[in-house]
Parts: C-alpha cells; structure tokens; sequence
C-alpha cells in the first residue's frame, strides 16, 4: 500500500523510520534538549542525514504527567522550525492534538499530522480533511496528566483495535482517503507495562485494520520497568522493541536514535532477504 503525505508517495517496502524531534523542555527522554530554535533545526538535519524517512516534530509533550501548553506557544515552537526544514526531501510530521496547530503547520509545509487524540477534537477531522496530508492516528485512555494512573482493559488488543477501526471510519466519512491514514496502537498512552507487552505480542493482529501501523518504543518507561535503566540508558532495549516491532508488521517506527535502529534494522532485511 502507498503512503500518501502531501506531495510524498511513501511506499512501504520496509518499516519507515520517523525521528523524533520534541521542541519542548520536558519530554521524558530529551525535555529541553532541542527547545532553542537552532539546535533543534541542527539536529532535525542530524536525523535526517542519519537515514530518518519522516521526521515528527512536537511542541507539546504528551509524556505521562505533562500539563498541556497553549496554542500560541505550541506555534511559537514549530512553526519556525518546520520552515527552516522545508528543503528537506522528506515528509515533516507533526506531534499535535489541537485543529488551529494542525491547520496552521500545514500551510507551513507539513506532510503529516500525528495525532494522540485520534481527530476528536471539534475541527480536527476538517482540518485535515481540506488538504492533501497523512494522519497518524493514535490510541490513547485518558488525558496525558493521568493516563497512567492504574488503566484498566478487559482485552487492550481487541478495545484499541475497535477505536482505531471507529476513528479510521470518521476519517473516511470526513473525506480522507484510507492511503493517508495509519494507525497507532498507543504504546504507553494509558496502558500498563503488562498493557504495551500484550500489544507488542499481538501487534500483528492490526494488520486486520487495513492500514499501515506505527510503533513507538523507543525509550518509554515500560523498557526501563524492564531494564532498571534511565531513558538515556535504553538505546538496546529500544533497538529491541523497535526489531519486534518490524518483526510483527510495523510499518513506521518511532524512534529517537535512528542511526542505530537503521543499523539494527539492516541486518533483519538482510536476513530476511535470505529467506526470500
């Protein structure tokens, strides 16, 4: 299936590797890393250069615990730094959950909107609806202050699923065509440690959505209740997941250390290619 982002044609012969760039100062692994305008454009390029095949800016953090930020600040963020990226020959998601951001990044030049709310807020389904972009679609359970206080799910692979299938729907009803669509299980969005192993388990079970499906490990707090490591100690806990992740049928990786995880990556396909 081609991925359709704006004016990028994406296909999917092998998991896609979104960076990560968080132009906040409290993300839970890089908080205050990439908020000053130039080191993030800096390290934007770094990604890229790396072999990123999208990269997925955000000015709010979603970590458990944050507090949301305003509109105009969220703005202030990104707005300059998806312009500096504008020549890049890449797609530039980004990371936003409110429909004026997501309206005002894509007439600056994003390809891509990555929503934790899925399109649920009032506007945001027209917002992306009226141009030529991809969603990332995105289960989560409850709000990012809270999300991680004791959640509870009967089967959290059929419940996901069953959102991610309503929202897929709503997105259609609303006029965007399923190639532009992929879906996100939620890794560490309102889910337990138990919750996220079950899913990656599972993870090729989302196949049966019939859209491509992101995956993003890297650095969460389920591999350092694993490893008893700080998140700038998971870089082999994330290559893990990120490996499982492809192995199961994940078609874009979310990943903070692109230049390892495309290394760890190259092997796999390589000995898949053995197989053929």
């Amino acid at each position: 299936m081609i991925l359709r982002c704006g004016r990028y044609a994406l296909a999917p012969d092998r998991p896609l590797l979104m960076g990560v760039l968080n132009v906040t100062p409290d993300s839970f692994s890089d908080g205050g890393r990439f908020l000053h305008r130039e080191v993030a454009i800096s390290h934007a390029r770094r990604l890229a250069a790396e072999g990123a095949d999208l990269l997925d800016i955000g000015g709010e953090s979603s970590r458990p615990g944050a507090a949301p930020v305003g509109e105009d600040e969220e703005l202030d963020r990104i707005l300059p730094v998806l312009d500096a990226l504008r020549d890049l020959p890449l797609p530039l998601s980004v990371d936003t959950r409110r429909p004026r951001v997501m309206r005002e990044a894509l007439a600056a030049g994003a390809s891509m909107i990555n929503d934790i709310e899925a399109l649920e807020a009032p506007g945001a389904l027209a917002a992306v609806a009226s141009s030529s972009c991809c969603v990332c679609l995105m289960h989560k359970k409850g709000d990012p202050a809270t999300m991680q206080r004791d959640p509870v799910y009967a089967d959290v692979v059929a419940e996901v699923k069953t959102y991610l299938a309503a929202r897929i729907a709503a997105c259609e009803a609303a006029g965007i065509a399923r190639g532009r669509i992929v879906g996100d299980p939620g890794f560490g969005f309102g889910k337990s440690a138990a919750h996220n192993l079950e899913m990656l388990r599972r993870l090729d079970e989302f196949a049966e959505l019939g859209v491509p499906i992101a995956s993003g490990w890297s650095r969460k707090s389920t591999l350092g209740a694993i490893t008893g490591r700080p998140a700038d100690e998971r870089l082999a806990a994330s290559l893990s997941a990120a490996l499982l992740s492809a192995q199961a049928g994940a078609t874009i990786l979310r990943v903070h250390d692109v230049k390892e995880t495309r290394d760890a990556l190259a092997v796999w396909l390589a000995l898949r290619a053995t197989n053929a």
